[in-house]
């Protein structure tokens, strides 16, 4: 009798571990899922594609993605508030087109770069100060950005403007190689912005706060904790994303253009959400955001790979967005049955 109660609670043991595991690390649950759903995708390409070689592979995802990943860091901040920001795409490609204004018309690139992240981050500013005191949708007030920024992006220039400076185009020009994996200097700039987000929100109280207030913005303003200055400066933040994804994107096409990211606003939602980032806000990580944009980068390339529509990208990309919307409705609902 004494032996098989041993047994039993050997048996019951590890599940027990397991579950103490998951309840301590429930707001990991999205992110390995994605890592996991990543990793299966590499191990079937690999297994499909016999010419499919993963260090130029994912140096490539990174290369072409590197404006989107820098974009989905802000998205982040923002959703983790529990806001949202559709301005990103129409910011990017405006401040893209300025900077190429600017560099055609002799502005030095030590004058215009910075010009641009501070641009972003004015129309950040806006949407913020219109969410917080006017309280205007955060849907609505970053469609007033989107609206403002694409126009003044048309009044820069209705065409493409060709970048020639040589400082610009150095950081997509440039390629640091190792053992067959490489990445240019706006590669660098995407993995920087994710590693000081990733801090800030991890090691500092204003990312404390911030998950504070997407958790329950009311208990925030109890705890005293200052709400009206992280909801502004998730939205600056944001902005100050777009404006530089702006010229990274200009440093990789090697042109500034209008309609450039139309749409991808949405993309960089849908890597967020892959992610693990909860779209209710209190809860998601900048690493999950990376995972997530990789998730993406590889499912354009399989479908490339395959010779298939790349309309087959967005009925993927769909169907992971439902896939992981119901792992954050089981989620929430863990949650608040443990509360």
């Amino acid at each position: 009798m004494a032996t098989l109660t041993e047994e039993r609670h050997g048996s019951a043991a590890p599940a027990s571990t397991y579950r103490r595991f998951l309840s301590r690390h429930i707001s990991w649950v999205p992110v390995f899922a994605a890592v996991i759903i990543l990793v299966l995708m590499i191990a079937g390409s690999m297994w499909y594609f016999p010419n499919f070689q993963l260090n130029r592979i994912m140096s490539s995802i990174l290369l072409d993605n590197a404006y989107l990943l820098v974009l989905a860091v802000g998205m982040t901040f923002v959703i983790l508030t529990g806001g949202i920001d559709l301005s990103v795409g129409a910011v990017m490609a405006f401040t893209g087109i300025l900077c190429a204004k600017m560099l055609g018309d002799g502005v030095p690139v030590a004058v215009a770069l910075p010009a641009m992240v501070l641009i972003g981050a004015a129309i950040g500013l806006l949407i913020g100060i219109l969410v917080q005191f006017f309280d205007v949708q955060p849907f609505i007030a970053s469609l007033v950005g989107m609206f403002l920024a694409r126009g003044l992006a048309f009044v820069v220039s209705l065409e493409s403007i060709k970048v020639e400076n040589e400082g610009l185009l150095w950081l997509q020009s440039t390629r640091f190689s190792f053992a067959g994996w490489y990445i240019t200097p706006t590669g660098i700039i995407a993995l920087l912005t994710v590693a000081l987000a990733a801090f800030v929100l991890r090691y500092t109280r204003f990312g404390r706060t911030v998950y504070a207030v997407g958790g329950n913005e009311q208990s925030a303003r109890l705890m005293g904790l200052p709400v009206v200055r992280a909801k502004l400066s998730v939205y600056v933040i944001s902005g100050v994303c777009a404006g530089l994804a702006g010229i990274v994107l200009t440093a990789y096409s090697g042109a500034g253009y209008p309609l450039n990211g139309v749409g991808t606003e949405l993309d960089t939602i849908a890597a967020v959400v892959i992610g693990g980032t909860l779209l209710t806000g209190g809860s998601g990580f900048v690493v999950g955001s990376m995972i997530g944009v990789f998730v993406y980068g590889l499912i354009r390339t399989i479908i490339s790979f395959s010779g298939a529509e790349q309309s087959w990208t967005r009925i993927t990309v769909g169907a992971l967005l439902l896939l992981f919307v119901v792992v954050q409705r089981v989620i929430v609902s863990r949650s608040a049955l443990s509360r």
